[in-house]
């Protein structure tokens, strides 16, 4: 199962001082991928990816890009894990988001 890119989906509180912070750390926002004013941001350090979400979820997620969601949806169905969200379509662009056994949430978006 080929799960895409990876990248920690961090809530924030205050996404310009996290925008700051992280660039601190060497992380510079990815071009066309959110902004400040929008409250959602994804910054990248060499192929170390960061997601800043202000007021959009609680807790963090594990978010992976697969090429196809409705496959791997399939696949994970067939293997018995239990699916917090389905894809919203048959086809094209979706995520779905289930839990691992600590509860630790995963998303796997298609962009």
């Amino acid at each position: 199962m080929k799960l895409g890119k990876f990248c920690l989906s961090l809530s924030v509180t205050d996404i310009d001082n996290s925008k700051h912070f992280y660039e601190k750390l060497g992380f510079s926002p990815v071009p066309g991928c959110g902004s400040v004013e929008a409250k959602w941001l994804i910054m990248q350090n060499g192929t170390n990816m960061i997601g800043l979400f202000q007021d959009m979820f609680h807790g963090n997620i594990f978010t992976f890009n697969p090429k196809d969601v409705h496959k791997i949806q399939d696949e994970l169905k067939a293997k018995g894990i239990h699916l917090d969200k389905e894809a919203a379509s048959a086809d094209g662009p979706s995520h779905i988001m289930f839990r691992d056994p600590d509860g630790n949430v995963i998303m796997l978006d298609q962009i």
